[in-house]
C-alpha cells in the first residue's frame, strides 16, 4: 500500500472517530436540554396548583412583571395572581429545583468519591446527625447558640449534620484515605448518632415525637424565601466547585495509583470533595428534613443514559434532580384531596421500585 493511501485511510478514521465523538456528547446535550424543557413545564404548571387556579402562561407573565417592576392595585385580579405567584407558590418550587440539585451532585459526587453505586449524599452520616440535632432542639430545647424557634432547628440541623462528617474525614486521615474507611466510618457514625436520636425521644413527648418523626420524612410544605438565601449559596458554589473539578473528580475514579501517576493528590482531593458536598447536603436536610433516594437514584439514571464522565453526569444530575424532586412534589401535592403528603413518602415510593429496576438493568460499565 502507498504512503498515500495510508495518509487516506488515516484521514478516514479520524473522520470516523469525530463524527462517533460529535454523536456522543450530542446525546449528552440533548439529553440535558429535554430534562430542562420538562423543568421549566412542571415548573410552570406546579405554580398553576392551588385554591385559586391560575392559567399556565398567566404564571409566566406574572414572573415577568414582577421581575421588570411591574405593581398593580391591592385587590385586583392581577395582584392577587402576583401575591399567590410570587409569595406563596415560588418559594417552594424553587426550594425544590436548589434541593434536587445539591442532593444529586451530593450522590453523584460521593459516588465518584467511593467508587460505590449505593453511596449517597448521606454517607458519612449526615441524616442521622442532623436528626440527633432537631430532637435535641425540639425535645431538649437545646440549641446552638440559644437560637429560638424554627432557626434554631435549622442551625442544630445543620451543625449536627457535619459533625459526622469531619469524624469521618479525621477517622480516614489518621488510618489511611480510602473510599471503604469513608463508608464504614460513615456507617459507624450512623448508628451512634440514631441510637443517640432514639434515646432522646423515648423519654420525650407524643408530640415532640411526632414533629421530629414529620422532619425526618422530608417535607416541601413549610418552605418561605427565608430558608432561600443560605441553602442557594452553598448549593451553588459547591456546584461550581464540583462541576468545575469533574475531571479531576474522573481521574479519581481510575483508583489511588493511577490518580497520583497523573499528578493527583488523592486524599487531599477526596477530603475536599468530601467537606463540600457534606455542606451542600446539610444545607438542604437542615431546611427540609431528609429526602430519601433522589441522591442515589438520579446519578445511576444520568449515568445509564449518557456514562459516566463527571464533566457531563454533574450538571446532568443537577438537571435531573430538580426534575425528579419537582414530579415527587407534584405528586405529593396532588395525590389526596384535600391535603398532602410528605415529599419524603413520595420519593421512597418512586425511588424503591426505581431502584431495583435500575440494579436489573444496570450496565457494568457505567463503573
Amino acid at each position: 500500500m502507498s504512503s498515500a493511501d495510508e495518509a487516506c485511510g488515516e484521514g478516514t478514521a479520524k473522520d470516523r472517530m469525530k463524527e462517533e465523538y460529535r454523536k456522543y456528547t450530542f446525546r449528552k446535550v440533548l439529553f440535558m436540554l429535554a430534562c430542562i424543557v420538562c423543568l421549566v413545564i412542571l415548573f410552570g404548571y406546579s405554580l398553576t396548583l392551588g385554591s385559586h387556579e391560575i392559567d399556565f402562561f398567566t404564571v409566566f407573565t406574572t414572573l415577568w412583571d414582577h421581575i421588570t417592576g411591574v405593581s398593580y392595585d391591592i385587590g385586583t385580579p392581577e395582584w392577587t395572581n402576583d401575591f399567590l405567584v410570587w409569595e406563596d407558590r415560588l418559594p417552594r418550587e424553587v426550594i425544590a429545583i436548589i434541593a434536587g440539585v445539591g442532593l444529586a451532585i451530593g450522590g453523584a459526587a460521593m459516588q465518584s468519591v467511593v467508587k460505590n453505586p449505593l453511596a449517597d449524599p448521606y454517607t458519612t452520616g449526615i441524616s442521622s446527625g442532623a436528626v440527633l440535632g432537631v430532637t435535641a432542639a425540639l425535645a431538649l430545647g437545646i440549641t446552638a447558640g440559644s437560637i429560638s424557634g424554627n432557626y434554631g432547628i435549622v442551625a442544630n440541623a445543620f451543625l449536627f449534620g457535619m459533625i459526622p462528617t469531619v469524624v469521618t474525614i479525621l477517622v480516614s486521615r489518621i488510618s489511611k484515605t480510602s473510599p471503604a474507611t469513608i463508608i464504614l466510618a460513615g456507617v459507624a457514625m450512623s448508628y451512634l448518632f440514631n441510637a443517640m436520636s432514639t434515646l432522646i425521644l423515648i423519654s420525650s413527648e407524643a408530640g415532640k415525637i411526632q414533629e421530629a418523626f414529620l422532619w425526618q420524612i422530608g417535607t416541601l410544605q413549610w418552605t418561605t424565601w427565608d430558608d432561600f438565601p443560605m441553602m442557594f449559596i452553598i448549593v451553588a458554589v459547591g456546584s461550581v466547585v464540583l462541576a468545575f473539578t469533574s475531571k479531576q473528580l474522573n481521574i479519581l475514579t481510575m483508583g489511588d495509583e493511577s490518580a497520583k501517576s497523573l499528578g493527583l493528590n488523592a486524599d487531599n482531593y477526596r477530603l475536599m470533595v468530601l467537606v463540600v458536598l457534606s455542606l451542600m447536603t446539610s444545607a438542604v436536610v437542615s431546611f427540609i428534613g431528609i429526602i430519601g433516594f433522589l441522591g442515589l437514584v438520579s446519578p445511576h439514571i444520568v449515568r445509564m443514559i449518557i456514562g459516566s464522565d463527571n464533566k457531563y453526569v454533574i450538571p446532568a444530575a443537577a438537571i435531573f434532580g430538580a426534575l425528579f424532586l419537582l414530579t415527587a412534589d407534584l405528586i405529593a401535592r396532588t395525590v389526596i384531596e384535600p391535603g398532602e403528603l410528605p415529599v419524603g413518602v413520595v420519593m421512597s415510593f418512586i425511588g424503591g421500585p426505581m431502584f431495583l429496576i435500575l440494579i436489573l438493568k444496570s450496565k457494568k460499565g457505567v463503573w
